[in-house]
Parts: C-alpha cells; structure tokens; sequence
C-alpha cells in the first residue's frame, strides 16, 4: 500500500484523544501515517506521547468574529500545503465547515465529514440558537458539497435530517454508528454493593439533559434510597454550559454528587449500577458504549442516537425528552429490581460486543477511505 497520509482534525485535542485516538492508532497498524490537528489544549502532551505528530490549528470554538474566523479559514489552508495529506478526515462542526471550505482552496483529493450530532445550534431554543441556525445551514450547504467527499452520520435520523434541508446529497453520505468502545478494556462487571449508584457522565451542559436528572433526583428525594452522580466538566466554550457555581448548589443541596471530570471511566462504571443520559438529541454517545460494554443497564431520552444503543425494556429503559417525572419513574423502576438491572446489563454487554466494537467501526471507517483516496 502506498504511504498514504491521513489527517484526522477537530476543534479540541480533548475530542481527538478521547474519541478517536483508537482510529489513529489502527490507521498505523495498517500503514498509514497519521498526523492530528486541533488547537493546544492539555490533552496534546497524551496524543504525543502515543507516537503521534500533532499540528496546532488556531480556531476558537464560540468565536464568531470574521477577521479571527477567516483566519482560522487560513490557517487551515496553510496546514494543509504544508502536510500535503492524502485525506483528511474532519470532526466536529468547525472543522467540518472550514476543513471543508479549506481542502477545496488547497485541492485536497479526499474528504470525510463526520457529522457526530445536531448539537447547539439545532437543538437550542434561544435566540442565539435561532439566529445561528440559518446561517451555519446555508454554510453546511456549501462546504458538505464542495469538495465532494463522504460525510458519515451517526444515526439515521440526523442523516435523513441534513439531506431534507438539502444540506448533503444522499449518495454523498453513509452511516457509522458512533466511535465505537474497546470491548477489551471496558469488561463486563458485577454490581457493586450498597446502596444503588445513579450515574450520568458528560459534559455539564443543559442539553446533556443535566438539570432534567437533578429534577428527577429531587423527585424521588426520600422516597428512593440512592446515591445521583455527576461525572464530567462544564464546558465554557459551549453555549448551553451549566455554571460551576450551579453545580455546586445543587451539591449543598444535597439532590446530587458532583465528581467533576474522571480520567478513569471504567472505575467509574464499575462502582454504578445504572447510567442515564436524558439529553436533547445525540450522535452516538460513546458514553454509552462504555457503559453498555461494562454490562450497565442504561436510561436515556428516546432521541437520535441515545435510542440506537438502549433498546427499550431490553438493555434498559427510554423515556420522553425533557421529561423529568417520565425519567423518575423510570429510575425508581431500576432502582428497586437488582435483577431487571442485572439482566439488562447482560444485554447491554451482548449489544455493545455485536454493533459498536472500535474494531467494527475503524474497519467500516477504513473502507470509506479506500472508497475515495486518490
């Protein structure tokens, strides 16, 4: 095989080392030379570290200043001439519409868009959130046709959604479910003992369906004997971010326990008995991969993505978006029957093992690359 070289790009170090670190490592196994792309951030120093090259991009995630957006536009331009990449794969929403606007002034061959979720600009109800939403749709419609490339979705939903707004051509698109979880290392566990640990890991923002669990928790307030977790960081540079100071409110409330960001996960899972994710709209969460493989029972909002990895009353229990009652019913369910939640941890072990194994996924990913490299 040629020395094909591949740049993988996102807008954050943080996503690339923790959602597709297993893709770059497979990419060179297989041959390939795999440089990434973000700007700095602490998780770069752990990207070097696994053997790999790492190029700063200057892009900030809520800029929307012309002047520091076209020169984020440049920059990428420039990275591109400088690499000269037999492809490029984009991820997350700037990098995405600038990669793309990008690799076609640089004459880029081959492009892949991943699409990973609608995210703030199409689930939020703001005025911000509505005023954005045209204009990144009309930027969408240029940069997802021009290069021609392959955008991969997540989900059939979000899919069927870019193509309805005429945002990508249908045979310019095709479906990989999610990143994908290391089955080896995320194993099936045993509950642990005690009282019953709730836990729902991810950024700390409100379309997470952050404040719907708190609601939920407080609800079910001395009535079901429980502990409610929350693993994870706000994310200043997200519009919907939950303030710190709100975080530690509900804390000396005494409704929830906020952990704060985890590096280990699966110590996490191992010392929960249920996992919940009510959030507004997904891609794939890998969250739930995780906890799936480590035999979680899982509750989630029945929304794009969350319902591609809870099979309702299977694997664990879907309930309506922004719905807290509907998710406190759901919680005290699993709450008071250790075995519906074993068995449905079991399924959840089983599901993860057959769809969502990282080897599945690069491999899928893989063969769209071959597809189109020049």
């Amino acid at each position: 095989m040629p020395p094909y070289k591949i740049i993988l790009i996102a807008n954050t170090d943080w996503y690339l080392y923790n959602f597709r670190l297993s893709l770059a490592k497979f990419l060179r196994e297989e041959g390939f030379d795999v440089v990434l792309v973000s700007p700095s951030g602490k998780f770069v120093p752990k990207i070097q570290a696994e053997g790999f090259r790492w190029v700063q991009w200057n892009v900030g995630r809520q800029s929307i200043n012309p002047f520091y957006e076209i020169n984020a536009l440049l920059n990428l331009v420039s990275i591109y001439r400088e690499e000269k990449p037999s492809l490029i794969h984009l991820h997350t929403i700037k990098a995405v519409l600038y990669g793309s606007v990008a690799a076609w002034l640089a004459g880029i061959p081959a492009v892949v868009r991943s699409i990973t979720g609608r995210g703030y600009v199409f689930l939020g109800e703001d005025i911000k959130a509505r005023i954005l939403r045209p204009i990144v749709k009309s930027i969408y419609r240029f940069s997802l046709h021009f290069p021609k490339g392959i955008t991969i979705f997540e989900n059939e939903t979000d899919r069927a959604y870019f193509v309805q707004e005429k945002l990508v051509d249908f045979e310019d698109t095709t479906l990989i479910k999610g990143v994908g979880v290391d089955t080896d290392y995320y194993v099936q566990m045993p509950e642990p003992e005690g009282v019953p640990v709730i836990v729902l890991a991810s950024r700390m923002l409100w379309d997470k369906g952050v404040g719907d669990f708190v609601e939920a928790a407080r609800l079910l307030k001395g009535e079901v004997d429980a502990r409610y977790v929350l693993v994870g960081e706000p994310d200043e540079g997200n519009p919907a971010n939950i303030e710190q100071s709100i975080l530690e409110a509900w804390e000396r409330e005494g409704i929830v326990e906020w952990h704060g960001w985890q590096d280990d996960m699966r110590a996490v899972f191992s010392s929960s008995h249920i996992v919940v994710l009510p959030s507004f709209g997904e891609g794939v969460p890998t969250v739930l991969l995780e906890a799936a493989a480590c035999g979680r029972p899982i509750i989630a909002t029945d929304v794009p993505g969350c319902r591609d990895v809870v099979q309702n009353n299977e694997n664990g229990l879907l309930v309506p978006v922004r719905n807290p009652t509907a998710l406190s019913v759901a919680l005290k369910e699993l709450v008071q029957s250790s075995t519906r939640r074993q068995e449905m941890g079991a399924k959840s072990r089983i599901l993860a093992e057959k769809e969502f194994s990282i080897t599945k996924v690069a491999l899928e990913t893989l063969d769209i690359y071959l597809q189109i490299f020049p």
